[in-house]
């Protein structure tokens, strides 16, 4: 997390208005923008409804895109 609390852009952020985890993939006016590990629809989220990954999730999230990519052609 940058000094001002927003997430940096490849790092992983839950989102707390409902749980789900996601990628940091940019900020877009105020909102950041998260998708869905291994990929997915990207979507919006206010920067104060946005808390760092727990280690454990992001390592989770990290096998499942190995594994994904491990599995197409």
């Amino acid at each position: 997390m940058t000094g001002d609390g927003v997430p940096d852009t490849g790092t992983y952020a839950v989102d707390a208005r409902d749980g789900r985890l996601g990628q940091v993939m940019g900020h877009v006016g105020m909102y950041i923008q998260l998708r869905p590990p291994g990929g997915g629809k990207e979507w919006d989220c206010p920067p104060g409804d946005v808390r760092p990954a727990p280690p454990g999730e992001v390592l989770r999230a990290r096998v499942r895109e190995i594994n994904a990519a491990r599995r197409l052609p």
